[in-house]
């Protein structure tokens, strides 16, 4: 089967191109699949170059971009392949990596961050144990985590909606300064539930009483005492 015009016209441009980067003395490898082109690699006989401080140097054949970026032993790094001619900059790829690498690790953390964390309440729950779970309620708050609340009913207990009400209140009035209702109380099946999420306004403002709070009751610093000098005795 003869091969379409059109990438035959294609694959005959590249092999010319090699063959040009070849004879000045290039060798091309081909680039990796989740990276762009640098260096060596980049295939395109000119590129628009871009210096490492931002600044467009214009267009330039591909062997005088690289003697560029090696005379400051820096990179060439194709970062708009699809432009006519690509756009190439000259950057420490290696730094560059790592700083890409460090903000998706970042980007990774605080969606994590995000996650919907559970507690599970009783109706007829003792005050320590409510204490114990509000305690972690408030530390997901905290935390910027979303909370979600749960009562458990058992047999009876159906028959008794408020009983479980009563407590996410609580709960939702113990951790006010740091969470907020986001979801109100729903009965799903035999349990309810309400979601709790963070509060930066009023976590800003609890900090802020906290520390006039304690500027207050911050002991004052008494002024020097200066012990005063003796008269001079009289020569009379």
């Amino acid at each position: 089967m003869r091969e379409p015009r059109r990438l035959q016209a294609s694959r005959i441009t590249q092999e010319t191109q090699e063959a040009s980067l070849g004879q000045a003395g290039l060798v091309i490898a081909p680039p990796y699949d989740d990276e762009p082109r640098r260096n060596e690699r980049i295939r395109a006989r000119e590129v628009r170059l871009v210096g490492a401080d931002g600044d467009q140097i214009g267009i330039k054949p591909l062997p005088e971009a690289l003697a560029i970026a090696r005379a400051a032993e820096l990179d060439l790094v194709e970062v708009a392949a699809q432009a006519n001619p690509p756009v190439c900059r000259i950057m420490d790829y290696g730094k560059y990596k790592y700083e890409a690498e460090q903000r998706a690790k970042e980007s990774r953390r605080k969606s994590r961050a995000a996650e919907l964390k559970e507690m599970k309440y009783r109706p007829k729950i003792s005050v320590g144990d409510f204490n114990t779970k509000t305690s972690k309620v408030e530390k997901f708050l905290s935390h910027g985590h979303k909370v979600k609340l749960t009562i458990m009913f058992r047999g009876r207990e159906m028959a008794h909606p408020e009983l479980g009400r009563n407590i996410l209140d609580r709960v939702a009035e113990a951790v006010s300064e740091v969470g907020k209702v986001d979801q109100y109380p729903r009965l799903d099946g035999r349990n309810m539930t309400m979601v709790l999420s963070p509060d930066k306004r009023a976590q800003q403002a609890s900090a802020r009483k906290k520390a006039n709070e304690n500027e207050a009751t911050a002991p004052t610093a008494e002024p020097p005492q200066v012990e005063a000098e003796a008269a001079p005795a009289s020569t009379d």
